[in-house]
């Protein structure tokens, strides 16, 4: 399937629940008793308080500058008006001129992080980069397991250390690696701990110093990877991340066919966050950089 019908498909809990109220709400004349009830459909289909606010704002102004008449011409309108708040950003990792780019992941536990990874080293690969892959989720042996056979798939170095090893250490020396084999890109994973915990901030501050001081301007990218299937849950641990460091995309993870896509609009709206990339699919090639047009389009389809 090409990138359309693979969204389209992954969205479908979204979307079945935005067709079950958008069907009645799309008809007719606007009015402030149809605005609400377009209002309540977007909150049903798990859009979010915040954004749904944005939208119905934009909406009733075009509405009362006529430039949308009824309520057949407001998803037309909605759609183009997602399409151009989600596309800042989306979609990219610009690559710094001069040595290594280095991209820092974080992520709970369960959301997918590892084979996020391993993906985004893939097609970093399939673009004819080298990468370097920094272990630095030292706390679970498994995690550091997982990137290794994966690592070896791939074809890509990776830098890791003993189980329980400062993590900091496992990315100055990811970098150190980066450096010394002039690779394209440098990927450090980090502990998985639960969003809650409040020495996060600490840690992620202490590995962040510490690429800084190997690399100037690293990281260049801090990715936080999400499972789609939480719904407005990622919204949550989204701010409390973006809040323990600068975060600059989201991976979403999981757009597998139980994916709760409102919580992308979420994220933008209220964080100012890009999503970057999607993951659709266990393989390590299930991965396609975040198109706007094409999510919106699978996301209200029929």
């Amino acid at each position: 399937m090409g990138l359309f019908d693979r969204l389209k498909a992954s969205l479908k809990k979204t979307r079945d629940a935005i067709a079950s109220g958008f069907s009645r709400v799309f008809r007719g004349a606007l009015s402030e008793d149809k605005l609400e009830e377009i209002e309540e459909a977007l909150l049903e289909a798990d859009v979010g308080v915040a954004t749904t606010d944005v939208m119905l704002e934009g909406l009733r102004g075009a509405w009362k500058k006529g430039e949308v008449k009824d309520a057949e011409q407001a998803l037309p309108f909605l759609k183009k008006f997602l399409k151009a708040r989600l596309a800042e950003g989306a979609g990219t990792i610009a690559l710094v001129p001069e040595g290594p780019t280095v991209v820092l992941v974080v992520g709970v536990n369960g959301s997918g992080k590892t084979t996020s990874i391993a993906k985004l080293a893939g097609h970093f690969r399939g673009l004819g980069k080298s990468v370097v892959l920094g272990a630095g989720d030292t706390f679970r042996a498994a995690a550091v397991e997982q990137l290794t056979i994966w690592s070896k798939r791939i074809g890509v170095e990776i830098v890791k250390q003993a189980t329980g090893a400062d993590p900091a250490a496992v990315a100055f020396d990811a970098a150190d690696a980066a450096v010394a084999r002039e690779a394209d890109v440098c990927i450090v994973d980090t502990a998985g701990r639960l969003h809650t915990q409040q020495n996060l901030m600490k840690e992620l501050e202490k590995i962040r110093r510490v690429l800084g001081k190997r690399i100037p301007g690293a990281p260049h990218e801090t990715l936080l990877v999400l499972d789609a299937t939480t719904g407005q849950n990622a919204v949550q641990q989204a701010r409390r991340f973006h809040e323990a460091t600068p975060v600059t995309g989201i991976f979403l993870a999981k757009l597998d066919g139980t994916a709760r896509g409102g919580a992308v609009l979420s994220i933008r709206d209220e964080l100012a966050i890009p999503v970057k990339f999607v993951g659709l699919g266990e393989k390590q090639t299930d991965i396609a950089p975040f198109d706007p047009g094409a999510f919106v389009d699978a996301l209200f389809s029929a």
